[in-house]
């Protein structure tokens, strides 16, 4: 089976890209649906009330968006609790399945989290960073947040080196298409 590995800048469009690449043919792994199918976890949910002392559990991704927003280390501590539960579900999906040849495996911090190697091909998916920004403010995003996560990742210079293959997308996805 070969497994392809998507990632790219903060909206840069790697859903688009991986959509377009899976054209419902072949299993797509979205780690960013992953970490949305945490947050309805009870295990997941009462790690994230202790670790971060939160009194209650409403609205809990705010929260949390908040709290990394006051204090850019609590980022690396989520990310210590998330990052090893959304790569256990990956490696489900990356287990070798009679008649599946691709697998497509959208993960925004491929690169940062040293997953390159479970990988036949990597493709980023990059974009102006101006460009990005509307992206994610027109998804409900906060100037504040995207710029604390976008300084998180590798610079995009690194990432195209790293990668296989490199899809700009700066345009409609008519385009992209």
């Amino acid at each position: 089976m070969i497994k392809i590995g998507i990632t790219g800048s903060l909206s840069s469009g790697k859903s688009a890209v991986a959509k377009l690449m899976s054209r419902n043919k072949y299993p797509l792994f979205d780690a960013d649906k992953a970490v949305v199918g945490l947050y309805k976890k009870k295990d997941f949910i009462k790690k994230i009330k202790k670790k971060f002392n939160f009194k209650n559990t409403k609205n809990l991704k705010r929260k949390v968006k908040n709290l990394i927003k006051k204090d850019k280390k609590k980022l690396k501590e989520l990310e210590s609790i998330i990052h090893p539960l959304v790569r256990k579900e990956m490696k489900i999906l990356m287990k070798p399945r009679k008649n599946i040849k691709i697998s497509i495996f959208e993960i925004p911090l491929l690169i940062e989290s040293k997953l390159t190697k479970y990988f036949d091909v990597v493709v980023f998916v990059g974009a102006n960073k101006n460009i990005r920004l509307k992206r994610y403010l027109h998804r409900g995003g906060n100037k504040k947040i995207f710029t604390i996560l976008d300084n998180r990742q590798i610079k995009p210079s690194k990432k195209t080196k790293i990668s296989n293959h490199v899809i700009y997308n700066n345009k409609s996805l008519k385009v992209l298409k």
